[in-house]
C-alpha cells in the first residue's frame, strides 16, 4: 500500500509524463498472467514506451488537465496505461499485435493530441508506417528531387551537343 505522500507523487510525475506525452493509450489486462505482461512490458519498453498499472483514483487526478483525462470513462476495472514521448504509433501497433495474439487484452481507449481515440481508431493507427519508415521517406523524395533535377539539367547539354555533333558530321559529309 502506497502512503498518502507517495500516492501524492505518484499523481504529479503522471501527470507530467501526460503532459509530454504524444499518445496514451488505457488497456485492460484483467485475465494476463505474469509471463504475458512482463512480455507486454518488455516488447513495449524496447520501444521506449511506458506501461503503468495504477488506480483508477490517481490515474483520475493525473490525467486532470491533459489529454489523457479524455479517457475518464473509461477508468474502470483494473487497467494499465501506457504512455509514449515520441511515436504515436508504436504503442498502437504493439497493442493490437499483442491484443490479436492474447485475448484477455483488451484495447479501451486513447487519447491522441486532444482527441479521444476509439478502438477502431487506434487499430487503424497501428497500420501506419512508423515515426522512422516516414522520415525515410521522406529523406529518399528529398533526395530524389535533385538527382531528378541534376538528369534533366544535364540533358540539355548532353542535346546540344548532340546536335553540333550531327552538324560537324553533315559539314564533314558535304
Amino acid at each position: 500500500m502506497l502512503n498518502i505522500s507517495q500516492k501524492q507523487e505518484q499523481v504529479k510525475r503522471l501527470a507530467k509524463e501526460f503532459l509530454e506525452s504524444e499518445i496514451s493509450i488505457l488497456v485492460d489486462y484483467k485475465g494476463l498472467d505474469v509471463l504475458k505482461m512482463t512480455d507486454l512490458r518488455a516488447q513495449l519498453r524496447n520501444e521506449g514506451i511506458q506501461m503503468e498499472v495504477v488506480k483508477n483514483t490517481l490515474l483520475e487526478r493525473a490525467s486532470e488537465g491533459t489529454d489523457a483525462a479524455l479517457m475518464k470513462d473509461f477508468y474502470k476495472g483494473p487497467n494499465a496505461i501506457i504512455i509514449s514521448k515520441d511515436d504515436p504509433v508504436a504503442p498502437a501497433r504493439i497493442l493490437a499485435k499483442f491484443a490479436k495474439d492474447n485475448d484477455k487484452l483488451e484495447i479501451k481507449a486513447g487519447a491522441l493530441s486532444g482527441k479521444l481515440l476509439t478502438i477502431e481508431e487506434i487499430n487503424q493507427l497501428a497500420k501506419m508506417p512508423s515515426r522512422d519508415e516516414l522520415l525515410g521517406q521522406l529523406v529518399r523524395t528529398l533526395n530524389a528531387v535533385p538527382t531528378s533535377l541534376v538528369t534533366v539539367l544535364s540533358g540539355v547539354p548532353r542535346a546540344f551537343v548532340n546536335v553540333l555533333n550531327a552538324v560537324k558530321d553533315q559539314k564533314d559529309a558535304a
